[in-house]
């Protein structure tokens, strides 16, 4: 075998090398990321199971537990749309501070939209639980919490939903007036114009 032949083996030995490492890495990583997602889930549960009897023996219940829940998971999704709406970025000249800000205050309020059913659902009991483990145990009003939950969380989404198309159809109508009043004085573009 001549020496270019010999170098083509040694450089694809090497890759084949390089190649099995990478492939054990990306398996310990991934292994790795697992373990934590489970343990993080597993913390949260206990959170949950924890704090949840003490929230739903506060005045109103589980009912208004829940109820408290599902309008901070709206204010939550509220927020974080506020935060990330395009009209926010879209000023390139904003300083790193500024950026920084929005992205914080966009991760807050996804965490609270999306950490409030979480909670919930953590208080039920689980599926595949024994009925004899105290992690596992249903905790009083913790059904009702969930039920004033969904509800509460479908009527405020609903409604804010509804406001937002009604405000964003104001503001789009308002934005063609505009632009006909100024096509009118023939400083507006024309059809033709927007068109190419």
């Amino acid at each position: 075998m001549n020496r270019f032949g010999r170098t083509v083996n040694r450089v694809r030995d090497r890759f084949r090398s390089r190649a099995g490492w990478g492939i054990a890495g990306g398996v310990l990583f991934l292994a790795a990321l697992l373990a934590v997602l489970l343990f993080a889930m597993g913390l949260w549960k206990w959170f949950v199971r924890r704090t949840a009897p003490a929230l739903v023996d506060l005045p109103g219940g589980g009912w208004t537990a829940g109820a408290v829940l599902g309008l901070l998971s709206v204010a939550g999704w509220a927020g974080g749309a506020w935060f990330s709406s395009p009209e926010r970025n879209r000023d390139r000249g904003r300083t790193r501070r500024a950026r920084a800000g929005l992205a914080i205050g966009g991760a807050v309020c996804w965490t609270v939209a999306f950490g409030a059913p979480m909670y919930v659902l953590g208080a039920l009991p689980g599926r595949n639980c024994r009925s004899g483990a105290t992690t596992c145990a249903y905790i009083p009003g913790t059904g009702g919490a969930f039920l004033s939950y969904a509800a509460t969380a479908a009527l405020l989404g609903w409604l804010w939903y509804r406001r937002r198309g009604t405000v964003t159809a104001a503001r789009r109508a308002e934005e063609r007036a505009r632009m006909r009043r100024l096509r009118k004085k023939g400083k507006g573009r024309s059809r033709a114009a927007r068109s190419s």
